[in-house]
C-alpha cells in the first residue's frame, strides 16, 4: 500500500470510552490523515487486538494503511498492514520471519541508527524525536538538525519527522527538509481531529506541490 504524508500515531487515552477514541479517528481519518498506528503500551494481547481489529476495519475502509506498533503478534492477528518496531524492539530480520507479510517501520533518533534501518530496508522510517514530547518521556529531542541529517541522506524509501510536530511548528520541520510528519498530540488531542488533520496535510502538500 502507498504510504501517505500525515501519518496519525493513535493511543487510547487513560479513561477514555473506546467509541470516543474510534470516533476521534474517524474524524482524524475524514480530515486527511493517510497513515495510521495503533500504539498501546503494556496492554494485554488480547484487549489489543480486538482494537487493533477495530482500528484495521476505519483504515480499510479508507484504503490507509495500518501499522500496529512494537507488537509483530498483534499486527498479524488483527489483519493489520504493518508493524512500526522501535530500537528496543524484536529485530526487523526476526519479524520477517514471524510475519514475512507485514510491512516494517523503523524509529531512528541519531545519524548513525538511519544509517542501519536503511541497510534493512523498512517500509519507512521515523526521525526524531524532533522536540521533547510526552509520548516519549525521558528522552532528548534530537532536533532539526536531525531532520536536516536525514534529509541530507536523501533516502530511497518514505521517512517521517516525528515527535512535538503541529500547526504551530511544522512549517520549520517542512524547511528542514521532511516532506512527511507523524503526529500524535496535534490531531488525536485536537478540539477538532479533522481539522487539525487537514490543516497538517494542507502544509505537507503545499510542500510537495
Amino acid at each position: 500500500m502507498k504510504l501517505g504524508q500525515l501519518y496519525l500515531v493513535a493511543t487510547p487515552r487513560a479513561g477514555q470510552p473506546e467509541p470516543e477514541f474510534l470516533a476521534r479517528l474517524e474524524a482524524a481519518l475524514d480530515g486527511g490523515v493517510d497513515t495510521l498506528q495503533l500504539r498501546c503500551k503494556d496492554w494485554e494481547a488480547g484487549a489489543y487486538i480486538a482494537l487493533g481489529e477495530r482500528v484495521a476495519a476505519l483504515a480499510r475502509a479508507r484504503g490507509v494503511p495500518f501499522f500496529v506498533n512494537d507488537r509483530v503478534d498483534v499486527a498479524a492477528a488483527c489483519g493489520a498492514d504493518g508493524v512500526h518496531l522501535g530500537q528496543g524492539d524484536l529485530p526487523p530480520a526476526w519479524a520477517r520471519r514471524l510475519a514475512p507479510g507485514l510491512m516494517l517501520g523503523r524509529s531512528t533518533h541519531a545519524p548513525a541508527q538511519a544509517h542501519a534501518a536503511l541497510a534493512e530496508a523498512p517500509a519507512y522510517l521515523a526521525a526524531g524525536p524532533v522536540h521533547a514530547t510526552p509520548t516519549k518521556p525521558g528522552r532528548a529531542p534530537a532536533g532539526l538538525a536531525y531532520v536536516r541529517a536525514v534529509a541530507a541522506l536523501n533516502p530511497p524509501l518514505p521517512w517521517y519527522a516525528i515527535g512535538g510536530i503541529d500547526a504551530s511548528n511544522v512549517h520549520e520541520v517542512l524547511a528542514a527538509g521532511a516532506t512527511r510528519v507523524a503526529v500524535v498530540r496535534a490531531v488525536l488531542d485536537a478540539r477538532d481531529p479533522a481539522q487539525a488533520a487537514s490543516d497538517l496535510l494542507g502544509a505537507l502538500r503545499g510542500v510537495t506541490a
